[in-house]
């Protein structure tokens, strides 16, 4: 196992959505889009029937963004603790599927005729340039009026 996969493994030791096969398939699922960050699901999966556990996962209803990236941002509060002084950079990010069809929970984005969210992390990183990660994430629905940014 290389250090960035033994780190994400560490990181994912605490992981708790409240049933110990969720938590182990949240582990497998991480892992392996991890090893392969540049991939899509499938690309990143091997073979069939976990890309499909994949999928599963993401779509389970005890499952949400927050309670898997809850582990990590814990790990990276204990890292930023290590260092005397700290960037929290925020952005906001555009996710468009409007090709994506039957999608629930998306929102017009700045034109009526595109549809998804809007993603808003802080990330943690050192005047050095190291990454040391996600300290918050808001996932959420846009609430634009066709034609305006808000």
């Amino acid at each position: 196992m290389s250090a960035p996969e033994s780190t994400l493994a560490a990181e994912l030791s605490t992981i708790s959505l409240g049933d110990q096969r969720l938590n182990r398939r949240a582990q497998q699922v991480i892992a392996s889009l991890g090893a392969k960050p540049t991939q899509s699901i499938p690309g990143a999966c091997n073979g069939w029937y976990e890309t499909r556990a994949a999928y599963r996962f993401f779509n389970h209803p005890k499952v949400t963004a927050k309670q898997v990236l809850a582990p990590h941002i814990a790990c990276t509060e204990a890292r930023v603790r290590e260092h005397p002084r700290v960037l929290c950079i925020q952005d906001t990010s555009e996710l468009d599927y409007t090709s994506k069809k039957g999608i629930a929970g998306l929102g017009p984005l700045n034109f009526e005729s595109r549809y998804g969210m809007y993603i808003h992390p802080t990330l943690a990183v050192t005047p050095e340039r190291i990454a040391l990660g996600l300290l918050d994430f808001h996932p959420r629905k846009s609430r634009c009026t066709p034609g305006i940014i808000r």
